[in-house]
């Protein structure tokens, strides 16, 4: 058997994870949430995963290496500050997602979204100082996102066109449109145009094919940049393969820290946008469209996203609650309501800032918190089954609570989609092998992947020195703690972001995101992972995996 070939789809899920069905039988319904599936439905009918079968590493590693388990390889496709296109445009800092888009009646040729969540350089360490307009460019530039043209060689390996004439940076220099209620209005000092995009954390595809940015931690770059604060935290679209389409912020998704966005379908063909707050005291959002989805309109669905309703979720009633200005105002009304001490602001001061809609969607993690949403002990990551709709939900941790290795919840919608059933899905710790779920992707057939996100920090240390590196994890359809298999272990004090598949999953996209955290921008890089050849420095960057069934 050749051991560089590309697994087929057949052998690829069967290698790593059990069948569609056997995750639908577990998940197929409301009462199915506490329920285990009967082991012997469809055993001969279904590729299972083995029992025997357990690609880890034999032990947690703390090597500064990307390792994957037996017969399986990676190749770079391309690394902080290569040159990705005829222009010369670099692929940008802190690669944290990926998301492919096969070009149009092609298996040979794609573009690969790529998102760049910050920046870091020495100038940046001593906040005391000023920052310089050449610094705010190079700063605004790094950050954003990258398409990057990928085509496979004659030996059927996917490489980075590097003088391509249709990859493209989107950067914090790009202008950016804004759309929805809060277009034009006093929230983001009538703008309607925007300087670009960053802090770009997670994200998701839409039903017509284009991609969704999350911006996420922006409060430093705006500042040293100069730029309105209400001008970022929003949701950004992307057409892939229109140049001369401008990028939208779609403010009708609210302004928040945004972990990640997941896009179903609700019951009366209206578009539902899961997203997740990326914060320690984060909310889970739902926006449902005002009007219908069409699949004959293909992209013209994107007018879909500036009219609809957000709503955050109560989890201890099981409902969803609307961010209307009504809910909020009278809230801040009643007699005996005390505002949260979170907010440290009066209720004086609350009535004053939220005064229409738009303020509200320019606020929503206020907006959230007042109107009685339920705090997540940072539900970063999201992601729905495309055939049950179970959404799942990766709260990272948070030590305020003592939830120091975070869970992943799963949630089911009751019909009419005002309230819902949840239940926790599996811890991390000790007993499951894993700490700080983060990335979390669900493939074509159902198998959920996640990807540890211990802080950089943290790493080897304290309550979290048996996990070693982060890593990349297989999580049984029960959620079984025993049966989870670990697939890939991040280079030092990296984490691996992002994880999307080619369109019949024979091949794994991955981005590898701020190895050497803890050194970077200074004299003392604590990692030397894809370093130049001249150079110490790491970079993060974006790899593709391969391998065999041994």
């Amino acid at each position: 058997m050749e051991l560089k070939k590309n697994l087929s789809r057949r052998h690829f899920l069967k290698y790593l994870g059990a069948s569609a069905a056997s995750l639908a039988a577990t998940f197929s319904g409301l009462s199915s949430l506490s329920q285990t599936a009967n082991a012997s439905t469809n055993v001969n009918t279904y590729e299972q995963l083995p029992e025997t079968f357990n690609p880890t590493l034999h032990t947690a590693a703390d090597a500064d290496q990307l390792l994957l388990a037996n017969g399986f390889t990676y190749n770079v496709l391309a690394a902080y500050g290569d040159t990705i296109n005829k222009q010369g445009d670099t692929l940008g800092f802190n690669s944290s997602y990926t998301s492919f888009f096969p070009f149009p009646e092609s298996n040979s040729e794609a573009l690969l979204w790529v998102n760049h969540e910050s920046a870091k350089y020495p100038w940046m360490i001593d906040r005391s100082k000023l920052v310089s307009s050449e610094q705010q460019k190079q700063m605004l530039y790094e950050q954003g996102g990258s398409f990057i043209h990928i085509k496979k060689d004659a030996f059927g390996a996917w490489k980075l066109v590097s003088d391509s004439t249709v990859a493209r940076r989107i950067s914090g220099l790009t202008p950016i449109e804004l759309t929805g209620p809060v277009r034009g209005t006093t929230a983001v000092n009538g703008a309607t145009l925007v300087q670009g995009t960053f802090a770009n954390r997670g994200g998701g595809k839409t039903l017509w094919n284009t991609q969704l940015t999350c911006e996420n931690r922006y409060e430093f770059t705006s500042r040293d940049a100069g730029l309105a604060l209400s001008h970022y935290g929003w949701m950004v679209e992307i057409d892939p393969f229109d140049h001369k389409n401008t990028p939208v912020k779609h403010t009708a998704l609210g302004r928040f820290h945004h972990g990640s966005a997941a896009m179903t379908l609700s019951a009366d063909n209206r578009i539902v946008v899961y997203m997740g707050e990326d914060s320690p005291d984060g909310f889970v959002y739902k926006f449902v469209s005002a009007d219908h989805w069409t699949k004959n309109d293909g992209k013209l669905n994107a007018k879909l996203l500036s009219e609809g309703t957000l709503y955050a979720a109560d989890f201890i009633q099981g409902r969803w609650i609307e961010l209307s200005i009504t809910n909020v105002r009278n809230q801040l009304n009643r007699l005996t309501y005390q505002v949260p001490e979170g907010l440290y602001k009066s209720k004086e001061t609350l009535l004053q800032q939220f005064q229409s809609q738009s303020d509200v969607l320019a606020s929503a993690s206020e907006a959230a918190t007042i109107i009685g949403a339920t705090p997540c002990d940072r539900p970063a990551e999201l992601t729905v089954h495309s055939t049950n709709k179970t959404v799942f939900i990766a709260c990272t941790q948070n030590d305020s609570r003592g939830n120091l290795h975070g869970q992943i919840f799963k949630l089911k919608e009751n019909s009419g989609g005002l309230t819902f059933q949840f239940e926790t899905f599996i811890t991390g710790g000790r007993q499951s092998g894993f700490s700080s779920p983060g990335s979390m992707t669900i493939d074509n057939s159902g198998n959920l992947w996640v990807a540890s996100d211990i802080a950089a920090d943290r790493l080897n240390s304290g309550a979290w020195s048996e996990f070693k590196n982060n890593g990349l994890y297989l999580i049984h359809p029960t959620g079984s703690a025993q049966r989870t298999k670990q697939y890939a272990s991040a280079p030092t004090e990296a984490a691996l972001c992002g994880l999307s598949f080619t369109e019949n999953q024979a091949t794994v996209f991955l981005a590898v995101n701020h190895p050497g955290a803890v050194g970077a921008g200074t004299n003392k890089p604590t990692s030397q992972w894809q370093h130049r050849a001249s150079e110490k420095e790491p970079r993060s960057a974006v790899v593709v995996i391969t391998g065999s069934v041994l």
